[in-house]
């Protein structure tokens, strides 16, 4: 009976926990149990085949380094299939992966393959034929528009026009036309552009309120001065000076020296004419431009009147008459701190106060006048940049920026470049309109010039951890900045820069200070050429920035400033590590 008794109990306890099983909750619980012993499955199997990482104590793991990234999405899909529970969602998310993987790889050899186009069409020929285009078995009508590069020779050809007069004009062709649209066949009648007669010099970008005072009208002032309607009218004088070449003398002094100089002849009605530039006597400038601030810009004053000028130099009477005057006609002091030119009143008791030194606006100092005429001054030498200088910052934003480049142009096709992709025929906005658009740049930059070494001697030298700390204050309220443009000639400086893993450093690739040596001792260690070029290519990227931190006890600074101040970046600000010694 015992053992019949026993079975009908035990027959009793299935049927009822048969009902249990039938019931919906149950189900719902034992699906749920199911589910979790699955995605338990999964997540540890997945860990498994991963490297050691710690979290809260524990050791878990991330992906070795044994095993590759192309492996890896499908070493789980084999895992989660090998279980008892069909997850299907995830083996597609791991076949999605897998083409995702395979896609960015070719998208990286077609990025690799367009970046390398772009630098054999920087080195081409003179032929227009470049060898290393045709070795990348790639054809120039196939290479699309490299964002990042200005068409120099075409932009050189531009600025030519807008820096002579028309035959039987009074004024250049500054019209209400911008760059390429001039060349546009509607342009031919000129009925619809504004008369060059009280137009604004065409270097200058932004309104008044987002330059110094009058920069625009005192552009074109200074232009006119430097470019009488008739050189050999016997009213017109001349300042003939050749750049100053003393030992221990930057390009900074060197420039800061001409804006003097430029000043003395505004205020004495000659026209300044630069000689001889020693830092320009090297092989990259060629020709006519060796040893000539022409090889970098377009000159200070016509053609005409330098051959005027110089003719005049050998005339013992325009020496008596004072018809021509050299550098050695003025001493030092009336160069270098000489009266700042009046005829356009005292704008610099205008200037807006955007410098922040100690985090306080620096309202009011004692050399406003000469800030201001600086910054004219050097904007006017530099207002247009020859082909060589163009050239030259090609290829720093090249080797910069053309990766990140090539990437953004890839990802824009519908097929793979370049072998389904078709590049179209340039529109007339493309070549007439947007032609006139800046190259692109990572923005917003930050540039950031620090200045160490034997400049101890002329200003408080700090190290790049304040640099660091004025760019953090910048960050927190533009935390989209991450991009900074890093000149220095510390190789110390470039070391530190690694550790900031959260910001992006761009710098040119040039052979740095290491330990205490002059200016003057590393500029010959890397030869005339490179000890000019890169700096200018800084120089100049400098002033395209949208934010800038440097020192302003460095008269580089100072004159970065003042290229700042006259393109438009009033309103950014100029964070400054110093004051320059004479405030």
């Amino acid at each position: 009976m015992e053992p019949l008794n026993q079975k009908s109990l035990e027959r009793a306890v299935s049927q009822k926990a048969l009902q249990m099983g039938s019931s919906f909750p149950c189900q719902i619980c034992v699906v749920g149990f199911l589910c979790g012993v699955c995605l338990t499955s999964l997540f540890l199997a997945t860990l498994t085949s991963f490297g050691t990482f710690e979290f809260g104590g524990f050791s878990f793991s991330t992906i070795s380094e044994g095993a590759s990234a192309e492996n890896s999405s499908s070493e789980i899909i084999s895992m989660v299939a090998g279980t008892n529970c069909s997850f299907k969602p995830i083996i597609r998310t791991g076949r999605i992966v897998d083409s995702l993987r395979s896609e960015e790889m070719i998208n990286n050899e077609s990025v690799s393959l367009l970046y390398s186009a772009w630098s054999a069409l920087l080195t081409e020929s003179e032929s227009g034929e470049s060898d290393d285009l045709q070795r990348l078995g790639v054809s120039t009508s196939r290479v699309p528009n490299a964002p990042h590069l200005e068409n120099c020779k075409l932009k050189t050809q531009v600025n030519e026009r807008l820096d002579k007069r028309a035959e039987n004009e009074t004024y250049p062709p500054w019209t209400s036309w911008k760059g390429l649209l001039a060349k546009y066949p509607a342009a031919a009648t000129n009925e619809h552009q504004a008369t060059s007669e009280g137009a604004y010099a065409p270097w200058i970008t932004g309104s008044d309120e987002e330059n110094y005072p009058l920069t625009r009208k005192v552009q074109r002032d200074i232009w006119m001065h430097q470019h009488p309607l008739n050189c050999r009218d016997p009213s017109v004088k001349f300042l003939v000076a050749d750049w100053e070449r003393l030992p221990g003398f930057g390009i900074g002094a060197q420039i800061a020296g001409m804006c003097g100089l430029l000043a003395i002849a505004i205020n004495e009605k000659r026209v300044l004419v630069t000689n001889y530039y020693n830092r320009a006597d090297h092989d990259g400038c060629k020709d006519s431009s060796r040893s000539s601030w022409s090889c970098y810009f377009f000159p200070e004053t016509s053609q005409e009147c330098r051959d005027r000028a110089f003719e005049l130099m050998g005339s013992e009477e325009a020496w008596k008459k004072g018809t021509i005057k050299a550098k050695e006609s003025y001493n030092s002091k009336q160069i270098w701190a000489g009266p700042t030119p009046r005829t356009w009143g005292d704008p610099w008791s205008h200037l807006q106060p955007t410098t922040d030194i100690n985090g306080s606006l620096v309202a009011y100092h004692r050399k406003m006048d000469r800030r201001w005429w600086r910054a004219q001054a050097v904007r006017y030498l530099m207002r247009f940049q020859t082909e060589y200088t163009c050239g030259l910052l090609n290829v720093a934003r090249h080797t910069a920026f053309g990766k990140e480049a090539a990437n953004m142009v890839v990802t824009t096709f519908e097929g793979k470049w370049p072998k389904d992709a078709t590049v179209d025929r340039r529109s007339d906005i493309e070549e007439f309109v947007w032609s006139s658009h800046k190259p692109w740049m990572p923005r917003p930059l930050l540039s950031m010039h620090v200045r160490m070494g034997d400049k101890a001697c002329e200003m408080k030298v700090v190290e790049f951890e304040e640099y660091m700390g004025l760019a953090g204050r910048i960050r927190k309220r533009f935390p989209q900045l991450k991009s900074v443009w890093l000149s220095t000639e510390m190789q110390e400086v470039i070391d530190k820069s690694r550790s900031y893993r959260h910001w992006d450093f761009y710098y040119t690739n040039v052979t740095r200070q290491v330990g205490n040596m002059t200016m003057a001792t590393y500029e010959t260690s890397l030869g005339r050429e490179t000890s000019t070029n890169y700096p200018l290519v800084n120089f100049l990227m400098a002033s395209e920035a949208d934010f800038f931190v440097g020192a302003l006890g460095s008269t580089w600074c100072f004159l970065i400033d003042g290229m700042r101040n006259t393109g438009g970046k009033v309103m950014a600000g100029y964070l400054s590590v110093n004051k320059d010694r004479f405030w």
